[in-house]
């Protein structure tokens, strides 16, 4: 009896300890213990706009030939820097100084020609002077008075035309010694010879276009230009931030660990449209004193739109948390539901203001733990970068820590099975 009596004692011991426990951790899981939380605090909020672009020269110079002819020299080769005026190339000139030659005696032919005509014409006057004379005495015929009148006017029509011919020939003449010149390519700017598409002995052929056959970027060791190209979606922000003079930062592949920077100096309104993805492209100006960045590299761009310092911040993670209606108190299950706020929707959708979600969009809600439940605090954000959101109101304190995720479960699975 005592032995029965004694098991008894002992069951009941295991019992009430089963019991105990199975409370015990079945309450821890339902207790505030169970979710990750983050302290409000303050820090810099960064907002920034990535973009993937071009770096290409300020300025591209194409130096082409005016005349055809084949190449005779070569002067410069890739990367060589030059000053305006500097011989680049000499096409061969044999053929443009005979046409030269050519051109200065014809002129001298017409200047020999005017002065033969001005000597019958000096003489015609004299002829028709004499008759004029003779004329009153009857010592010449009316009609050999005519005829020296009219030699000295043709004489004279003749002088015209030799004097026109000479101004034919001038043009002529410096027709030929600007295209003898042509044959001597010359940079027309200062710069650095970034391309070369000609070799000695190479005939080029200017009948129909223009060949190019150097390209000089003036200001490269100065200043280069960034093409990005930017999403609509974004472009506004980037004006913005052009309009407040706010800075551009990117990278190249060829110096990972160098950060350069430059500005926005040009939003272009012509739009790219791939694949129904429109996109705009903004110029931006960077320093290159140092030559790193060469024409054709890519860059990654991380267009500065605002930066606030010392705000008070909420972890982006407690903005983005859903509890289950059993998570919070009853009083606001309505905004787990979705239910707030739907009055509001409703109106906006009946009289069709879709902006109104988009005015709405900064009132959030957080939550905190109250005794065993969660309790909603409605915020107003601003702000966000990838991890804070600038809290601008809302019934939080610097240091409060607010539900950001629950935690792995482990006393859950650790604990006994209830009892029967």
């Amino acid at each position: 009896m005592k032995r029965f009596v004694f098991w008894m004692i002992v069951l009941g011991m295991l019992v009430g300890a089963g019991t105990a426990g199975h409370s015990y951790f079945y309450a821890s899981a339902n207790t505030p213990g169970k979710y990750r939380t983050k302290a409000v605090r303050r820090g810099d909020i960064r907002v920034v706009v990535n973009s993937t672009g071009t770096v290409k020269p300020v300025r591209s110079v194409e130096v082409g030939a005016n005349v055809s002819g084949p190449i005779l020299t070569v002067h410069v080769d890739y990367n060589a820097k030059v000053k305006a005026g500097q011989l680049l190339a000499q096409i061969d000139p044999r053929i443009y100084k005979a046409a030269l030659a050519h051109e200065e005696a014809a002129l001298v032919r017409s200047r020999a020609d005017l002065a033969r005509i001005k000597a019958l014409l000096a003489q015609a006057v004299r002829l028709e002077k004499r008759g004029l004379l003779l004329k009153p005495k009857n010592a010449i015929s009316e009609t050999d008075l005519d005829q020296c009148t009219t030699d000295r006017k043709s004489l004279e029509a003749q002088v015209d035309l030799a004097s026109a011919a000479i101004q034919e020939c001038e043009a002529n003449l410096a027709t030929a010694k600007t295209n003898l010149d042509f044959t001597d390519i010359k940079s027309p700017v200062d710069g650095i010879v970034i391309d070369r598409k000609v070799d000695p002995g190479q005939t080029l052929a200017s009948q129909f276009q223009t060949p190019v056959m150097f390209i000089v970027a003036p200001d490269l060791e100065s200043k280069v230009y960034v093409y990005a190209s930017v999403d609509e979606a974004d472009i506004g922000l980037i004006r913005d931030a052009q309009k407040r003079g706010e800075p551009v930062s990117f990278t190249v592949d060829a110096y990972p660990r160098d950060a350069f920077r430059g500005k926005i100096a040009q939003v272009r309104l012509n739009p790219t449209t791939v694949q129904n993805v429109v996109t705009y492209t903004v110029v931006v100006e960077s320093s290159n004193e140092e030559l790193k960045l060469l024409p054709g590299m890519t860059a990654n761009l991380s267009f500065q739109i605002e930066n606030r310092l010392g705000v008070l911040t909420v972890p982006n993670a407690a903005l983005r948390l859903h509890p289950t209606d059993e998570q919070v108190r009853a009083c606001d299950r309505a905004i787990v539901e979705g239910a707030a706020g739907d009055d509001s929707t409703d109106a906006d959708a009946k009289t069709g203001d879709s902006a109104a979600p988009g005015r709405n969009r900064n009132q959030r809600y957080v939550w905190i733990a109250e005794d065993d439940l969660l309790a909603a605090v409605a915020v107003v954000t601003g702000l966000s970068d990838k991890s804070s959101t600038e809290l601008l109101s809302g019934d939080l304190t610097e240091g409060q820590e607010v539900i950001v995720g629950t935690k792995t479960s482990a006393a859950k699975t650790s604990s006994p099975p209830p009892p029967p």
